[in-house]
């Protein structure tokens, strides 16, 4: 039992024996400075730079897949920066969406700048037969759905692209109105 209360004594006057810091004096004094300027200077920039490098992703994402409104979501990007990251989850999922619609419309889910890095690697002879044709028949689709833009219709008339005529708008067919009576009704 004696052994027991030496024990206990021991280990509560252990702790006035223990050290907070392995150095003392002037060195803790120096590392104290070195870590307060650590923190103040370089933990801010740091942050902001993985910041900034998270809200120009969905940006490189669109580039990345070329997305055909890519210009729009870099504004987005901006825009974000400004109302402290609100805007960033719709900058995010716009870049991974495919424009469905926007293919409907204009015959392509893919921004102006692909076709004209695929067809200057075309033209360069670095892109395979096969590839040159689907590029041809994409423009010609395109060319179908509305007029090129001017670089885009250069491109095409290079590579050879036959103009398709885009279809006459549908002009829906007026049937006559039913006789009205005098009373206004219908018969």
């Amino acid at each position: 039992m004696t052994s027991r209360r030496t024990l206990a004594w021991a280990t509560l006057l252990a702790p006035l024996a223990a050290h907070a810091s392995f150095l003392s004096g002037e060195a803790l004094d120096t590392a104290a400075n070195w870590l307060s300027w650590f923190i103040i200077v370089l933990v801010p920039v740091v942050g902001i730079a993985v910041f900034l490098f998270i809200h120009v992703l969905p940006e490189k994402i669109a580039e990345k897949r070329h997305h055909p409104h890519k210009d729009s979501i870099k504004v987005l990007c901006i825009l974000s920066l400004f109302f402290g990251g609100m805007l960033w989850p719709f900058a995010w999922l716009w870049a991974y969406t495919r424009p469905v619609g926007y293919r409907a419309i204009y015959g392509t889910d893919k921004h102006e700048d692909y076709y004209l890095e695929q067809g200057e690697l075309a033209l360069e002879g670095k892109l395979p037969s096969e590839e040159v044709e689907h590029l041809r028949d994409e423009l010609a689709a395109m060319d179908g759905k509305g007029p090129l833009p001017p670089k885009l219709r250069v491109l095409a008339e290079k590579l050879g692209v036959e103009r398709v005529k885009p279809l006459p708008p549908i002009i829906p067919i007026r049937t006559a109105a039913p006789a009205e009576t005098a009373t206004g009704g219908t018969r």
